[in-house]
């Protein structure tokens, strides 16, 4: 049965990619893989704060982790949100220059709204996928220590990231990350919510303060773990 007031919407993997092909859908989907990005980060935290807890607490918790296939396909999940979230982010920001009537010589000031977190949001995004890799590398790829939990036997990761740890410019470039990774929060998390449309008054600056926490909370704890694994 065919429709007289038009063709009917379409649906399934083609309305998908007509997503990609408006600059609104675009923002639409970094702003929610930058916030499933965020939802990472804070589990994250949660479990690496069990470091605190010593050896055992923090072995048993990573071996639980692993110990199942689910793991790779989370990683992949991961992996393509961070993926997707940057390259279309950097998309963006390219038409965003080409858009603009005129170039500039040289930038002295912020332009309207701008600030040095929304304005380095390309580089700092950059930054943070580098320091992703090497992340996994050190970590999941790095040295490799056995231990026994109450009888089972595992991967000594608690030993793994002390070690790492110990090392002063293993530390600074750690804290230096995790800088970047602030600026990039300060700015992303805010815009994130306003992409989606969520910028009413009443909620407006609840979401602004929420947001900064979050930005400069989440890499203070992060940083506040490694100084605590260096001085072990």
């Amino acid at each position: 049965m065919s429709s007289e007031t038009g063709d009917a919407a379409p649906s399934g993997p083609k309305f998908s990619f007509l997503i990609l092909q408006t600059s609104v859908g675009r923002k639409y989907l970094v702003a929610i893989t930058g916030l499933l990005s965020c939802g990472f980060l804070l589990g994250h935290l949660a479990g690496n704060l069990l470091l605190l807890m010593g050896p055992d607490s923090f072995n048993s918790y990573a071996h639980k982790l692993t110990s199942t296939s689910l793991i790779y396909v989370a990683e992949a999940i991961l992996g393509v949100i961070f993926l997707v979230h940057l390259g279309l982010a950097l998309k963006l920001n390219w038409e965003n220059k080409m858009a603009r009537p005129q170039k500039y010589v040289k930038k002295k000031t912020f332009g309207p709204g701008e600030n040095i977190f929304s304005s380095t949001m390309p580089y700092t995004g950059i930054a943070i996928l580098v320091f992703l890799v090497l992340h996994l590398t050190q970590f999941k790829f790095g040295s490799v220590y056995m231990t026994q939990v109450e009888g089972v036997e595992m991967r000594d990761v608690y030993r793994t990231v002390i070690e790492f740890f110990k090392n002063i410019w293993s530390l600074v470039w750690y804290c230096v990350a995790m800088s970047l990774l602030a600026m990039h929060l300060a700015h992303g998390v805010q815009s994130s919510f306003q992409s989606l449309g969520i910028r009413s008054k009443q909620i407006g600056q609840w979401l602004k303060c929420g947001s900064r926490i979050f930005a400069f909370g989440v890499p203070a704890g992060f940083i506040f773990l490694s100084i605590w694994c260096h001085l072990q």
